[in-house]
């Protein structure tokens, strides 16, 4: 396939492979510009599972070509650098949840998304940002314990009754965004709405205007009269916001929010992979049972809702 673009030949092997691609908001532009689907985590997990295809090529960190491989085992799912992983996901272990449960037996688990498939395999039930807090409610016991991201079961807390124990884990990239990098751009743009991920720190949630998983800042993106807006998110998805609402203008709540890890693929790994149908990612069949029980509830409990919630008293 000499004298053609990697874009060329990848557009040539995804048909000769019946492969599709896959890519989180978080990921390069050029990523998101030659995916089939582009989303969230929710809605890439349930992409996963109705995909008609036999080879998902997916764009992103390991735990969602993790969950991809959970919910599509007759697929093929490849991610195109192996060593995209999730710093957050790594923070707990399937041991470290084993042994909580056991100190703590009358709650029910609920885990983030970003975890691996063996904590997913301990839990009763998943969630992503998007459904957290409905996926709390919807649980019949009063007590929770909440893995792996303090700040996103802090920011469930104020939408719930519920007593909420949560693992001492978050993301790097978020809980770097602090409350002094709003005021700073609000104070450059001070007619801007600031709309912030609820993995950022409980004093950024404080003074945002809306809190949002990615999901929900791209439909709001293309909603929203505002003209400017400021974005407290790893900064990938801002390409994706600006090339579908070019009459808006979407600000970086921090310059420097950048997920190494979901920066490590690029077009020519993509090439790589489907050439070389690596690097497949697959689950032992019974933890994969298993965790498929948990992310199913969730698929299941929920669409998207949006965060139009009231505070608790």
């Amino acid at each position: 396939m000499s004298g053609i673009s990697i874009d060329q030949k990848i557009s040539q092997l995804k048909k000769e492979r019946n492969a599709i691609i896959l890519a989180h908001n978080y990921q390069r532009g050029e990523i998101q510009d030659m995916a089939d689907f582009v989303g969230d985590s929710l809605q890439l997990s349930q992409q996963a599972a109705g995909i008609d295809a036999e080879v998902i090529v997916f764009c992103g960190v390991h735990f969602m070509a993790e969950t991809a491989a959970i919910l599509a085992p007759d697929k093929i799912v490849l991610i195109p650098d192996v060593h995209a992983g999730c710093p957050m996901a790594d923070m707990i272990s399937a041991q470290a949840l084993k042994k909580l449960k056991q100190e703590h037996p009358e709650r029910a688990v609920v885990c983030y998304v970003n975890t691996t498939a063996e904590v997913k395999a301990q839990s009763d039930i998943c969630c992503t940002s998007s459904n957290a807090i409905d996926v709390v409610n919807s649980l019949p016991e009063n007590k929770i314990l909440f893995v792996p991201d303090k700040n996103l079961a802090a920011y469930v807390a104020r939408y719930t009754t519920k007593d909420i124990l949560s693992w001492e884990g978050y993301c790097y990239v978020h809980d770097r965004i602090r409350r002094k990098d709003i005021e700073e751009k609000k104070r450059q743009y001070p007619q801007a709405e600031v709309w912030v991920h609820p993995e950022c720190p409980p004093e950024v949630i404080d003074i945002a205007d809306r809190v949002m998983s990615t999901g929900g800042m791209v439909r709001e993106a293309e909603k929203t009269e505002k003209e400017y807006v400021i974005i407290g998110t790893e900064i990938g998805i801002l390409h994706r916001m600006k090339k579908e609402n070019p009459g808006k203008n979407f600000i970086p709540a921090k310059d420097s929010a950048v997920c190494r890890n979901m920066k490590k693929i690029n077009s020519e790994k993509v090439l790589f992979s489907l050439e070389n149908m690596v690097y497949r990612v697959e689950v032992p069949d019974d933890i994969r049972r298993k965790a498929k029980g948990a992310i199913e509830k969730m698929i299941e409990l929920s669409a998207w809702k949006g965060v139009n919630y009231e505070k608790k008293d």
